[in-house]
């Protein structure tokens, strides 16, 4: 196991900055996932790590060690690639020990942790089979074995379940946690799902234009985003949003104001000092969005998703369309005008000319 500390990185590829002074440290054991929209530079910090990118200033510190211009082979990294990369010739042991064999390990060696990567990957049966008898989960097992063979102090993986159907995705995310539980590793995975991110990550870093806009835990990331773009980005469907003022109520009270909304946000823990008439976004998760007989605003139902074990619904409120998650049976349709409330307490406020959390 080995930590990464990334210190004022940047890299420049002719005139465009892709990274843009960022730091960052990886703590040994944990399961960082960089997440973020394509083109944002995530996967090009990852292939920084693993010395594939020369980088135009700042230092990438491995395992406490200085490896910034050091060669790929000398980082003690695994890395696993979103193509499988797999040798079509040689069998599927082969594959996997063909690093090994170049290095001059000994024989017992290979053949200790070729078996040993084998049975937590569920590879056993297959040592003899080559990659064109394998499925595409296969495979990918395959490539996530050769890289486990190494026994590398960190992990990188490029998306590496990309081009992987829904259902293979799931069960190779499963596979990734439990091996992540069992071997304590540092590792590092980049991603644009935000189901992989939520589900594999001990801390996710959101990235935007070579810059990282959040750090933390997927619970805190997902519900306190630090500005709008994260809490656009992170969700699906993404968080509700709506444009106001705040202003006073009759008791002296914080409010929202918006067309026909009126929420009292005395509660919300606001770290700044806040201006009268401050024109400010309000985010609303969809689960935190109720539908009910009783609620306190009315819209119109738009659009019902069904999504299995439970329904997005979306409600036309004055011309915004608003989502909510509605578990169990649907009681209302298409063009029903329903009434709803919102979950004060989970909320977040935004300003509109900075966009960070208020």
């Amino acid at each position: 196991m080995a930590s990464v500390e990334i210190h004022n990185l940047s890299i420049q590829f002719g005139h465009s900055e892709v990274i843009k002074d960022l730091s960052l440290n990886v703590v040994d054991g944990e399961f960082l996932v960089l997440l973020g929209p394509s083109g944002c530079g995530k996967s090009t910090l990852l292939h920084s790590i693993a010395g594939l990118i020369d980088v135009s200033a700042g230092r990438i510190d491995i395992g406490g060690t200085d490896m910034t211009w050091a060669d790929p082979t000398d980082r003690n990294i695994g890395m696993v690639f979103q193509s499988y990369a797999l040798y079509p010739t040689m069998t599927v042991e082969r594959n996997m020990s063909f690093g090994l064999r170049i290095n001059g390990t000994p024989k017992a060696e290979i053949e200790r942790r070729v078996n040993r990567a084998a049975e937590m990957l569920q590879l056993q049966s297959l040592l003899h089979r080559k990659p064109s008898q394998l499925s595409g989960g296969q495979r990918q097992r395959v490539a996530i074995g050769r890289a486990l063979v190494r026994e590398a102090g960190v992990f990188l993986f490029d998306e590496p379940l990309s081009n992987l159907d829904a259902k293979l995705r799931a069960e190779l995310r499963r596979e990734l946690k439990l091996l992540h539980k069992n071997l304590c590793s540092t590792m590092v995975y980049v991603t644009h799902d935000q189901v992989e991110a939520m589900t594999l990550a001990t801390r996710i870093v959101v990235m935007r234009n070579g810059k990282i806009q959040q750090i933390g835990a997927p619970a805190d990331v997902y519900e306190k985003p630090e500005n709008l773009f994260v809490a656009g980005f992170l969700g699906s469907p993404g968080m509700n949003l709506l444009t106001g003022k705040l202003g006073l109520s009759s008791s002296g009270k914080s409010v929202f104001l918006s067309g026909k909304l009126a929420l009292d946000v005395s509660c919300y823990p606001i770290t700044t000092v806040l201006k009268q008439e401050q024109e400010v976004t309000l985010g609303i998760r969809p689960e935190n969005l109720l539908i009910h007989t009783r609620g306190e605003w009315q819209g119109t139902v738009s659009v019902i998703e069904p999504m299995g074990n439970h329904h997005v619904v979306w409600v036309d409120f004055g011309g915004t369309l608003l989502s909510s998650v509605v578990t169990g049976d649907l009681a209302f349709c298409v063009d029903e005008i329903v009434r709803f409330n919102i979950d004060v307490a989970k909320i977040s406020l935004f300003d509109n000319t900075t966009e960070q959390r208020l």
